[in-house]
């Protein structure tokens, strides 16, 4: 392509995207994706499709929209949509009815995934290609500020019916995963559908990733407003810039104030220095944490015992280690463990870790993926039930430099 056809090309694009970012400010959500569709079309797309996750993380539904394809949900494992999803990266596929390309692009909210983008072009060259990735940007930041106040994105993420308590638990979450050059973090909640009293929240200020892990007591509604609460104090804790021991304070009193003697919460609560891979542990009645070194577990993160969040006035101790880098650390909840697979046998610790290993000998595809890929083997190994909240965090630091680092 000459000089003079690239410029053109180029001054097409910025016209395209600034056509959208024109329109879309006080467009309503349901017209969002028809517009999508519409511009798409000015540079030869067709059949174009946008695919958002279900809450299960099984299956991309399609977007239903005037001007849009709509097929059948694309299976996240073993699907175009799904590796483009899973890896965060562009997948073509040539098309053999009809001819062209078969565009799945990843719709990324900074580094978390919305969704699919889909569609199709008759040939693909490298300024469609920059193009259509500057329009998925766009696209991903524009359902992620319009889900604010609608309904329909939920909706069609939807596959069966929610409880009130899991309804209350999503609204809480923070994005399920995170990237940085220094670290990764993902997380998934289960059951999707009926999640009660199990969160996780993190926030990355400067050098440090504050990460919390929480198991609320009992069951349903109750369980969720003791979860939400919890949360609610370990954010307000954590904005006022308090100690890791501090924040277990807030939310000790918090729980206890609210629900008395008789409820708590148990909890891992840390701190990541993502410069040195330097980490300080509270655990609070949690299953301890797991290192994940080289594709398999190495050890528990020990700490010194704290009693759960809510029963008062305990000085809280903290540990401290070293990571290497490319470690992960993999926090889960007791539904994980405590699952019974057959008769009264319990799912066990020792399961788990055969299963993070034996996942570890396959090529990582990235946190999210990896992460997502252990829930549903673990989910497999418990005959598919999941009877209590069973969360999954994990954090991977890449490091920054290790001249000065020793390690754990």
């Amino acid at each position: 392509m000459g000089e003079e056809s690239v410029d053109r090309a180029e001054g097409f694009g910025e016209r395209l995207l600034g056509l959208l970012l024109d329109r879309v400010p006080l467009m309503p959500p349901q017209l969002i994706a028809p517009l999508v569709a519409e511009e798409v079309a000015r540079i030869g797309g067709r059949d174009v499709s946008i695919l958002l996750q279900d809450y299960a993380q099984d299956v991309l539904v399609p977007l239903v929209g005037r001007k849009l394809h709509v097929g059948q949900p694309e299976p996240m494992a073993e699907s175009p949509a799904g590796r483009a999803f899973l890896s965060a990266d562009v997948v073509e596929v040539e098309q053999n009815h009809g001819g062209g390309v078969r565009m799945y692009l990843p719709l990324l909210d900074g580094s978390d995934q919305v969704g699919v983008l889909a569609l199709t072009l008759d040939a693909v060259g490298h300024d469609d290609r920059r193009l259509l990735r500057r329009l998925a940007s766009l696209v991903a930041d524009v359902l992620v500020t319009k889900n604010a106040y609608t309904d329909m994105f939920f909706l069609a993420r939807r596959r069966e019916p929610m409880s009130v308590s899991a309804e209350i638990q999503w609204n809480l979450l923070p994005p399920l995963t995170m990237t940085v050059p220094q670290i990764e973090v993902a997380g998934i909640l289960e059951p999707a559908y009926r999640a009660a009293g199990d969160s996780f929240d993190y926030a990355l200020n400067d050098n440090i990733l504050h990460m919390a892990v929480i198991d609320a007591m009992g069951h349903g509604l109750d369980a969720a407003v003791m979860a939400t609460v919890a949360i609610g104090a370990y954010r307000h804790a954590r904005r006022v810039f308090v100690s890791l021991a501090e924040k277990y304070k807030y939310m000790d009193d918090a729980i206890s104030r609210q629900f008395g003697p008789d409820h708590f919460v148990t909890a891992q609560l840390m701190h990541i220095n993502i410069a040195t891979g330097e980490l300080e542990l509270v655990n609070a009645g949690h299953p301890a944490p797991l290192l994940i070194r080289e594709g398999r577990v190495t050890r528990q993160l020990e700490s010194a015992t704290t009693l759960p969040v809510g029963f008062g006035g305990e000085q809280p101790r903290i540990r401290q280690h070293l990571l290497q880098p490319g470690d992960r650390v993999l926090c889960y909840t007791d539904g994980i463990i405590e699952e019974h697979v057959t008769g009264s046998e319990p799912f066990g610790e020792d399961r788990l870790i055969r299963c993070v290993n034996r996942l570890g000998e396959e090529p990582s595809q990235g946190v999210r993926a990896d992460l997502r890929r252990l829930s549903h083997t673990l989910k497999t190994e418990r005959g598919g039930r999941t009877s209590d909240d069973a969360t999954l965090f994990m954090a991977q630091w890449h490091g920054h430099t290790a001249d000065h680092l020793t390690v754990v």
